[in-house]
């Protein structure tokens, strides 16, 4: 059965196309038609703009439901009903560094709600906890740690499937375990580091190819001594995810970064939930989140990433919807399915009116 939409304009992740019909089939995108092919359901958006849904690398949780407290399926499905309603069709639910119950919780909990047909959960994001003390963060000390081969053995083994990200820091991780992740298909990035220069470029030789939540919680770009941000901006091979709420990231340097890393850069939340329980309390302070007094947490939808590259940082319209839908499922390496609107990607859309807010969202 096809399901045809009509729209105003019509953003394909490339270029725009006025007054197009989007064909639908078995929740993909079979075509994109100048004149309307009579047969199937009609929804007319006639008015709106259609673009590709949003996609979020990096979110713990929503609702009151901080996935590390509550690593449930029904966490899981919470998240996934209010991030649609928002725009994001796709995200990598994140566990900040915790113990490896907890990693384990979650990832039954992952495995159990795709089990159940849930949707929206690519897999896991561990952020940690093979991070740098030095740069932690609001992360706990107590579960740091540095990895031995046995240690990456056990948790990928137990993950395999899920574990789709680990956020770690070059500097604290051998060679060996390097190519260990890197030979399971986890996507590395480096991130609460305090590496060099040049220890960062060494972690990029030996796979690491994303750059978690850029300037924050890593070594500074400085005019002697570049760091993981410098290396990140320096180095084409990697791609970098960055938080435009204005708090984490001053917007001017939202636009600096734009300027060097172009493609190479995209945005997440890293939002987010209040909650009282489980060692993480994350608690709302204006628009942003803390833990114990300290920053934690965005408290942006991807929606709102969107409107602030926009309206904040000064980035084109075109290239922020890339940034929140494309260059996201690039860095997850998915965009043969998702980020565009074209034949053979999935039929999840998300509606605009003029001034950019959200009309609707649409999944076939």
């Amino acid at each position: 059965m096809q399901t045809i939409i009509r729209a105003g304009k019509i953003f394909t992740g490339d270029a725009w196309l006025e007054d197009h019909f989007i064909v639908t089939e078995n929740g993909r995108v079979a075509s994109i038609e100048k004149e309307f092919l009579s047969g199937g359901s009609v929804i007319d958006r006639s008015g709106s703009l259609v673009v590709p849904a949003f996609i979020d690398v990096q979110v713990y949780g929503a609702g009151g439901r901080l996935l590390s407290a509550y690593p449930e399926p029904q966490t899981l499905g919470l998240m996934q009903s209010i991030f649609a309603r928002e725009g994001t069709v796709l995200f990598l639910p994140t566990l900040a560094t915790n113990s490896l119950s907890v990693f384990r919780q979650a990832i039954d909990a992952i495995r159990s709600y795709w089990k159940e047909g849930g949707k929206g959960v690519h897999g896991v994001h561990l952020e940690g906890p093979w991070i740098n003390s030095a740069k932690r963060g609001a992360h706990l000390p107590e579960y740091v740690q540095v990895p031995t081969p046995a240690d990456v053995k056990e948790l990928l083994t137990y993950g395999d499937g899920v574990i789709k990200m680990i956020t770690l820091a070059p500097e604290v991780c051998t060679d060996e375990v390097l190519e260990m992740i890197a030979a399971q298909g986890v996507l590395m990035s480096a991130g609460h580091s305090n590496g060099t220069y040049e220890q960062a470029i060494r972690g990029f030789d030996k796979g690491i190819r994303r750059v978690t939540h850029l300037f924050n919680a890593m070594s500074p770009l400085q005019h002697r001594e570049p760091g993981l941000a410098g290396a990140a901006m320096d180095d084409g091979r990697v791609m970098a995810s960055i938080i435009p709420d204005g708090i984490h990231v001053d917007f001017a340097a939202v636009r600096i970064a734009k300027s060097a890393m172009g493609q190479r850069l995209f945005a997440i939340t890293d939002a987010v939930t209040e909650t009282t329980e489980g060692p993480y309390r994350h608690q709302l302070a204006g628009d942003h989140y803390q833990c114990d007094g300290t920053l934690s947490g965005s408290a942006i939808s991807m929606h709102g990433a969107f409107l602030n590259l926009v309206n904040r940082a000064g980035i084109h319209v075109d290239e922020a919807l890339r940034m929140c839908s494309l260059y996201p499922a690039r860095a997850l390496e998915c965009d043969d399915r998702f980020g565009t609107i074209s034949p053979g990607s999935a039929a999840q859309f998300l509606v605009l009116d003029q001034e950019l807010n959200i009309a609707d969202v649409i999944i076939l």
